[in-house]
């Protein structure tokens, strides 16, 4: 009812909006909105925003150069042959958990290398890390279980010493203990970077290509 409510009201002051503006004032909003609409779609692209929040490609985590060494030590890593990126860092319990985590991880992480305020040795955050070992558990639970016993530790059991996390035996999986760029300079050359998506005349426009 509340919602019926709001829509009516914001309909009503709407209305009143356009009935007050002139014909080239409409024509001038609707090309203002138009540019603005256009230019922010084409700034998700560049940003390659689909292949975050859609794909499961894990060469759509090399759109930012900082990812280059966790890329390349993954591709070389006994993880790369049945695993991507998001068998590991989403959650997989069910499918509004798992894009609803991946948009706002993706946004995140767009914002720190934007604002260049990415760490040089990347580490997990508490919330993905959470995710990080449920899914370890989940992809290895008849090892766990069945063949060598161990159990089960969740995250939280690990957090309150009950227990130990995955990492704390196993830290060189899949990234090889920890990576930064000043550690391994030429981790983005041992897998090719993708192809920028803007076209050529625009980068030739830009001054970005000869």
């Amino acid at each position: 009812m509340k919602l019926r409510t709001i829509s009516t009201k914001f309909n009503s002051m709407l209305g009143n909006f356009l009935a007050r503006i002139s014909y080239r004032q409409k024509v001038a909003l609707t090309l203002s909105l138009g540019v603005i609409i256009g230019l922010t779609g084409l700034f998700f692209y560049l940003l390659r925003m689909h292949t975050y929040i859609i794909g499961d490609d894990p060469a759509a985590c090399i759109n930012c150069h900082i990812m280059s060494p966790y890329y390349a030590t993954w591709a070389h890593s006994a993880h790369a042959r049945n695993t991507t990126c998001n068998d590991c860092h989403v959650p997989n319990n069910n499918i509004v958990s798992h894009y609803a985590f991946k948009g706002m991880d993706g946004m995140k992480h767009v914002a720190y290398f934007v604002t260049h305020s990415e760490a040089q040795a990347i580490e997990a955050e508490e919330a993905s890390a959470e995710v990080i070992m449920d899914n370890c558990i989940r992809c290895h639970k008849q090892l766990n279980q069945e063949f060598v016993n161990t159990g089960r530790i969740d995250y939280m059991e690990a957090q309150r010493g009950e227990g130990k996390a995955c990492w704390d035996c196993h830290r060189d999986v899949a990234h090889m203990n920890k990576n930064s760029l000043s550690s391994t300079p030429g981790a983005e050359y041992v897998e090719p970077m993708p192809p920028s998506p803007v076209p050529d005349w625009l980068q030739k426009a830009l001054g970005k290509k000869q």
